[in-house]
């Protein structure tokens, strides 16, 4: 494969933070004894790879635009601090698979996540010596295909490709008119893409062959 680098979605393909999302979700809940429903592993698998704002419609429907606005706000900020200290489960290999790409393309990472989701990312498990740059849906506002367009410009990448494991990232990837990886062992279902892993390791078998 010709390519110079490697945009990842992170969500079901660097690491599952499922665990910590969901107690997240238990302290904010916590907080609003109006809010009888509770956050399961379930709901929050059927919203990954949505942004933010849709996540809190999708849950929370009952509340009007500005009480999901402030729910997912301190959602967010609990989030964040507890994965910054928890972290998440990583995939199998993940380190030693990062670090043999790095050695010969420049790495990435684009979510549809708020801003200082893939910060914490970095800072629970150290990875960000591995990656040259990142952007999110939490401050384009914009698509994940438009925000994989500017982070694409930003570093002046020639022949990029998109690794994810939703219908949103290969969409993404075909706004951004590169190739796609689909990670099969992620959350989502996707019919359509170039290429396919089973686990994260096996993307050497493919950037390498």
């Amino acid at each position: 494969m010709e390519i110079d680098s490697i945009i990842f979605d992170l969500d079901g393909t660097l690491w599952n933070s499922m665990a910590g999302i969901c107690e997240a979700w238990q302290t904010v809940l916590a907080n609003y004894p109006n809010l009888t429903k509770g956050v399961t592993p379930e709901d929050m698998q059927g919203c990954m790879g949505l942004p933010m704002d849709e996540i809190g419609e999708k849950l929370f429907p009952e509340l009007d635009k500005a009480g999901q606005k402030k729910l997912m706000k301190e959602f967010c900020e609990t989030e964040q601090a507890h994965l910054e200290k928890h972290g998440g489960m990583l995939y199998p290999k993940l380190e030693e698979t990062l670090k043999k790409l790095a050695q010969k393309y420049k790495l990435f990472i684009v979510s549809n996540c708020q801003d200082g989701y893939i910060q914490a990312f970095f800072k629970a498990h150290s990875l960000n010596k591995y990656f040259s740059d990142f952007e999110c849906w939490g401050v384009t506002g914009l698509s994940k295909g438009e925000t994989n367009k500017i982070l694409i410009a930003r570093n002046e990448l020639k022949k990029p490709i998109y690794v994810g494991d939703t219908m949103g990232d290969a969409q993404s990837a075909k706004v951004a008119e590169i190739p796609f990886v689909y990670a099969r062992y992620g959350f989502g279902k996707v019919e359509e893409y170039d290429y396919v892993i089973d686990y994260f390791e096996e993307l050497l078998t493919i950037i390498f062959a």
